[in-house]
């Protein structure tokens, strides 16, 4: 399937089916169902899933549930060049076991690049919704086609309805991009009245942590996003536990190591992620890089497992806080980090200076945000971001220019707003070169702060290009090799799951001129 230029092409509704297909398969679980079989209660009710693409090869996902599963039942899968399934050209059986939540995570190879599939699931005489998905071009391929993906982060599902998975199911996408917070570990206030609840209480089990994801993936708008592209998955904090660093947890539990791989290994049992990224106890690999053949390199990273203790936290508490910084010269440490050590040469190791751009996808906004207006002192900091680790920022921009890496762009999520701004090595110099363009995105549907405390901090924040709390929503973007552009969706009614979005602003990138500009 040619996928068309970003001037040609507009974002276009163009898979309604799809999407209808894939709301009416939640909606109505009971599936296609193999003849003479007894299968009993619908078993693929969490829908399908695919990840990580690379030019020959990517994640299948799904997960069975049911009562009385056996500790292991085999599933097969099928993989097609059509809808229909007339040109099947890979097929396997996986082992879906109780000890994995009996999820599936096959992984077909030998796959042309820059090709479009569609696969399935059977198990127990019962068959699954249809997913579509694609490989990447290949790495060595010239002229490669624009890409259109997509970011979100922070869907709280006791916060609103998820309109924007909807639109993301109805229109071409050749990836999906989520930079954390998929669940929230929280119990529903008991005095909320949200519109929908979240079950059980605070999650520390394993069993509690299947049972949010398990919630999450029930939404039919989140299982048609699912099955419409591959996604690129990294997590932030509430897929454990909120402000959570490394070994600390926010409230210093003394068995926090218990609780992370609990947390660990439902995150890895309900995404698209490769066998190998299997969590080991506590720790799990979400970082990587993939091509996207001549055309950019794409970056995951981890800001979560790996970085130092937030500085001048609460009394008797570990997490974030917001400071002078006058009153916590901790924040200049040189030695602290967000992504550790290890992860940080990493990443030096894996810019890539030959192609034309880099996409960096992390968690939260990496723009210095600076709450304090000048006159009044050298700065306010909220400390769990980027701020918390000013020259950790420093040190990761001053290596990617020095490699003379071309054209990055930071994507990030977490703050529940919209963000569009230029990252400098040295915020306090005017005559700083801006290194990066960044687009940190809203959140899907997780509450944000009110408008009026962005536009009070605006002037004295001149690095950002546009700040928005007030909207729900994702960004879209159509990158080409002399452009990105990028456009923010936001949500009319947070709470209808039939909402309309709308464009709340565009901008674009030209290759070359780091810093967006309105489009």
């Amino acid at each position: 399937m040619r996928i068309a230029s970003p001037r040609t092409a507009p974002w276009t509704p163009s898979r309604r089916g799809l999407l209808q297909t894939a709301l009416a398969s939640a909606c109505a679980p009971a599936l296609v169902r193999h003849a003479g079989a007894d299968t009993g209660a619908p078993l693929f009710t969490l829908g399908v899933a695919s990840g990580c693409p690379r030019a020959d090869s990517l994640v299948l996902w799904t997960r069975l549930r049911g009562p009385e599963l056996a500790d292991a039942v085999s599933v097969q899968w099928e993989l097609a060049e059509d809808e229909g399934f007339k040109t099947i050209v890979a097929r396997g059986e996986e082992r879906a076991e109780a000890a994995w939540a009996h999820s599936v995570h096959a992984e077909p190879a030998g796959l042309r690049p820059a090709r479009w599939y569609w696969y399935r699931f059977s198990a127990l005489g019962q068959r699954s919704a249809v997913g579509r998905t694609r490989t990447a071009p290949a790495a060595d391929a010239k002229n490669t086609a624009a890409l259109r993906f997509v970011i979100a982060s922070c869907q709280r599902f006791d916060h609103g309805r998820w309109a924007a998975w909807g639109e993301v199911a109805a229109q071409e996408t050749d990836l999906v991009l989520f930079l954390g917070d998929y669940i929230y570990e929280y119990a529903t206030p008991a005095n909320s009245s949200a519109q929908r609840r979240h079950e059980g209480g605070l999650c520390r089990t394993l069993a509690d942590y299947r049972q949010r994801y398990a919630q999450y993936k029930s939404d039919p708008l989140l299982q048609a996003a699912h099955a419409s592209a591959p996604w690129v998955c990294t997590w932030d904090d509430h897929e454990v536990e909120n402000d959570y660093a490394g070994d600390q947890s926010q409230n210093l539990e003394a068995d926090f190591a218990r609780r992370r791989a609990a947390a660990a290994q439902a995150y890895w049992e309900h995404l698209p992620f490769p066998k190998s990224a299997r969590p080991r106890q506590a720790e799990m690999r979400v970082h990587a890089a993939y091509d996207w053949g001549s055309l950019a390199r794409l970056i995951t990273l981890d800001n979560r497992q790996w970085r130092d203790p937030q500085v001048c936290p609460k009394p008797g508490r570990g997490g974030s806080n917001t400071v002078l910084l006058k009153d916590c010269a901790e924040l200049l440490d040189p030695r602290r980090g967000l992504l550790g050590a290890t992860q940080e040469q990493w990443l030096a190791q894996n810019w890539d200076a030959e192609r034309p751009w880099n996409l960096l996808a992390q968690q939260t906004l990496m723009s210095r945000m600076n709450w304090q207006p000048p006159a009044q002192g050298p700065g306010l900091y909220w400390t769990d971001g980027w701020d918390g680790y000013p020259l950790a920022r420093q040190r990761l921009l001053r290596d990617m220019a020095a490699r003379r890496v071309r054209n990055t762009v930071v994507l990030g999520g977490d703050v529940h707003a919209n963000y569009v701004a230029d990252l400098k090595a040295d915020y306090d110099d005017d005559k700083a070169p801006v290194l990066a363009t960044e687009f940190c995105g809203t959140s899907i549907s997780s509450h944000g702060l009110a408008q009026a405390r962005i536009d009070a901090v605006r002037p004295h924040n001149p690095q950002i290009r546009h700040g928005r709390s007030d909207e729900r929503g994702y960004m879209r973007f159509v990158l080409s090799a002399e452009r990105l552009e990028a456009e923010i969706r936001a949500v009319e009614q947070p709470w209808s799951a039939d909402s309309r979005l709308r464009a709340q602003a565009k901008f674009v990138v030209e290759a070359g001129q780091p810093g967006a500009k309105p489009a």
